[in-house]
C-alpha cells in the first residue's frame, strides 16, 4: 500500500477531525457547525472557498498552468437515529448520529486538500465539494441547481464511500451502474367500510391492499426483462382501528430500485397499473403517488479508468476490485454523475476477525484506519488526472 508520507503523517489529525465530527452530527441542510469546521481549516491552510447554499462549501485549489478541472465530493450530513456504539466520541446530539460514515468522508477530503495544498504536484484546478443533505434530501441536486458546475466547471467528478461489506483497505472501482435509482411510492386503497360481521355489505380495503401488495411482486417476475435488475418492496401497510369494523381506507407504501433509467420508467408505470388493477378485482380503488428519488449512479468510462489507476497506485492490484455487482442502495452522487462524467468508488472498512456493524446501524462507527487510504486516493486521482508537464 502506497500512502504519501505527508498523508500518513496526518493520520492522527484526520482521526481527530473525524471523531469531532462524529460527536457533533447534524441533519441534512442543518450542517452549520460542520460547514464552519470545514471553513475554519480551509482558512487555516489558505485555500479559497465559497459557500454554495447555506451549508454547502466548494473549495478551489489551482496549480501549474493546466486548463483541466476535476471535482472531489464528500457528504457531511448525519441520520435521525440514536447511537449505541459506546465510543468516547459518540454523538452528543440526542437522536442524531453519523451512521453512514459521512464524518469520515468529510475528514478524508480535508486530509486530501491539506496534502494537495502543501505539495501542489498537479497542474490544473481542483474543486472540493463539501455537500449537505445526502440522506434522502438530494443535497447534490440542490447544489447543481444553485449553479455548481456553472460556477465551478469540472471535466470529471469523483466521490467515495466507506463500505463495511469489504475488507479494510480493499477498493472497488467499477464501470457502469454501481448504485440504484431510489424511488418511493404510496398507495391509498379505498373501499366501503362496514360491520366486520357483514363483509358482503362492504368493500374490504385490507383484502384489496393485500392483493395489491402480492400483485406488485409479479412486476419483476413477469413484466420486466429477467436480464435487468430491480426491487419492489412494500414496507408499510396501515388500516383499521378496531376488531369489528371493516375500514374505509388502507394505506401502503414502499420503495422501488432500478439500475437503468428505462427500468425506472417501467417500474413507475407498472406499479400504478398493477395496483389499480389488483384493487379493482375486489371492487376497491387505488390511488398511487410515485416519487422519483435519486437516479442510478453510473460510472463513466474515462473517470473510472483514472479512478482505478489511482486505486492501483494506492492499494495495489490485490486490493482492487474492477468488477462487482451493483448495490441496490441509493446515493445522490448520481445527480453529479449525470451532470458531469463521474466515478464513485468504495473503500472497505471491515476489520479482520471483528463483527462489523452495517451502515445505518446504531452501532456503526467509521474505521479511522482507512482515512489515509481515502485521502491518498483523492490525492492520487488529482495527480493522475491533472499531471504536471
Amino acid at each position: 500500500m502506497a500512502i504519501p508520507s505527508e498523508i500518513a503523517a496526518g493520520a492522527a489529525e484526520m482521526t481527530q477531525w473525524r471523531r469531532h465530527l462524529h460527536a457533533h452530527p447534524e441533519l441534512g441542510y442543518k450542517e452549520f457547525a460542520t460547514a464552519d469546521f470545514v471553513a475554519h481549516h480551509l482558512r487555516e491552510w489558505g485555500i479559497p472557498f465559497e459557500r454554495l447554499t447555506e451549508t454547502g462549501i466548494v473549495a478551489t485549489l489551482r496549480a501549474g498552468d493546466g486548463n483541466r478541472a476535476i471535482g472531489l465530493r464528500a457528504d457531511m450530513d448525519a441520520l435521525p437515529m440514536s447511537e449505541e456504539t459506546g465510543a468516547d466520541w459518540a454523538s452528543t446530539t440526542p437522536g442524531v448520529m453519523h451512521a453512514c460514515g459521512h464524518d469520515g468522508h468529510t475528514a478524508t477530503l480535508l486530509g486530501a486538500l491539506k496534502y494537495l495544498a502543501q505539495t501542489g504536484r498537479f497542474s490544473g484546478t481542483v474543486h472540493a465539494i463539501f455537500q449537505p443533505a445526502e440522506e434522502g434530501l438530494a443535497g447534490a441536486r440542490r447544489l447543481i441547481e444553485a449553479g455548481l458546475f456553472e460556477k465551478f466547471p469540472c471535466d470529471m467528478v469523483f466521490g467515495q464511500h466507506n463500505d463495511p461489506l469489504l475488507p479494510e483497505g480493499v477498493m472497488s472501482v467499477v464501470k457502469g451502474p454501481v448504485m440504484a435509482a431510489s424511488d418511493r411510492f404510496s398507495i391509498t386503497v379505498t373501499g366501503k367500510g362496514g360491520h366486520a360481521a357483514r363483509p358482503h355489505h362492504s368493500i374490504d380495503p385490507l383484502l384489496a391492499g393485500a392483493q395489491v401488495a402480492l400483485s406488485l411482486q409479479t412486476i419483476l417476475a413477469r413484466r420486466i426483462d429477467p436480464l435487468e435488475s430491480g426491487v419492489v418492496s412494500v414496507t408499510q401497510f396501515h388500516a383499521g382501528t378496531t376488531g369489528n369494523v371493516i375500514p374505509e381506507v388502507a394505506e401502503l407504501a414502499g420503495t422501488a430500485r432500478s439500475l437503468k433509467p428505462h427500468v425506472q420508467d417501467d417500474l413507475e408505470r407498472l406499479i400504478t397499473e398493477v395496483a389499480q388493477t389488483a384493487a379493482a378485482t375486489v371492487g376497491a380503488q387505488a390511488v398511487i403517488s410515485y416519487r422519483r428519488g435519486y437516479p442510478p449512479v453510473i460510472n463513466a468510462d474515462a473517470p473510472t479508468d483514472l479512478g482505478a489507476a489511482a486505486a492501483l497506485a494506492v492499494v495495489g492490484e490485490n486490493h482492487l476490485m474492477r468488477q462487482r455487482p451493483p448495490a441496490m442502495g441509493g446515493e445522490d452522487f448520481a445527480f453529479m454523475a449525470q451532470a458531469c462524467p463521474g466515478c464513485f468508488a468504495r473503500i472497505g472498512t471491515a476489520r479482520a476477525g471483528e463483527d462489523t456493524a452495517p451502515l445505518h446501524n446504531p452501532r456503526y462507527d467509521f474505521n479511522d484506519a482507512v482515512l489515509p487510504i481515502g485521502a491518498a486516493w483523492f490525492a492520487q486521482v488529482v495527480e493522475t488526472s491533472l499531471p504536471q508537464a
